[in-house]
């Protein structure tokens, strides 16, 4: 099973509904035992990092996470999800949960896309993802695949932790993080075709890794 953590970010519905369609186990829940005893962990959000970091801190759920990071614990950041768990945001001036070393960072809207045209913030809409390093969530999905983004701010992880990017303004970092510990600025759940088969693989590596224990 795969626990879909809730942290009344928002946004764990959708992907509940996701997994669902792909005939993946997987539970809604903040209960540590239930995610300890899952195969892995979604950790999706929507938001604010601000308002997101207080409800993981109000709740305690904060270390709750950390602690099955740590512990090497499979775990898909998405979105809020994927932001906070740098060090800083710049949103909301909020101190993070520091597992990825690395900030978030607002777009600028005086900077321009390919044809010269000034972006907008937030950055939303389709756009592709070009990997700089393997990456076993992109196995079988086709390069210049398109994948859904809403958000005014971009995570940028120290370079050691970069897996692929994202051209808006900068080419900025929409995914980052180590082997078992991904995160996605993206929305897979909203990315039709290619976003299914990345939270196909993320459930592969779930399996393959509690086999291996």
């Amino acid at each position: 099973m795969l626990a879909i953590f809730d942290y009344k970010a928002g946004n764990q519905t959708s992907v509940h509904r996701a997994l669902e369609s792909l005939g993946i186990p997987n539970k809604i829940t903040n209960d540590p035992d239930e995610l300890n005893n899952a195969a892995g962990i979604i950790f999706p959000g929507v938001g604010a990092a601000g308002q997101a970091m207080d409800e993981l801190s109000s709740a305690g759920l904060d270390e709750v996470i950390k602690g099955l990071i740590w512990q090497k614990k499979p775990v898909l950041g998405i979105c809020v999800g994927c932001q906070i768990l740098l060090d800083y945001s710049e949103e909301n001036d909020t101190k993070a949960l520091e597992v990825i070393p690395g900030e978030c960072r607002l777009f600028n809207p005086s900077w321009v896309d390919y044809e010269n045209i000034t972006i907008r913030v937030p950055h939303m809409g389709w756009n592709q993802v070009e990997l700089k390093n393997e990456c076993e969530l992109f196995a079988g999905i086709d390069p210049d695949a398109d994948f859904y983004f809403v958000h005014s701010y971009f995570p940028a992880p120290s370079d050691d932790f970069v897996i692929a990017t994202t051209r808006y303004g900068i080419d900025f970092c929409s995914v980052h993080g180590r082997k078992g510990l991904w995160a996605v600025q993206f929305h897979p759940e909203k990315s039709g075709r290619p976003g299914l088969q990345l939270l196909k693989n993320f459930y592969n590596y779930c399996q393959e890794a509690a086999d291996a224990e």
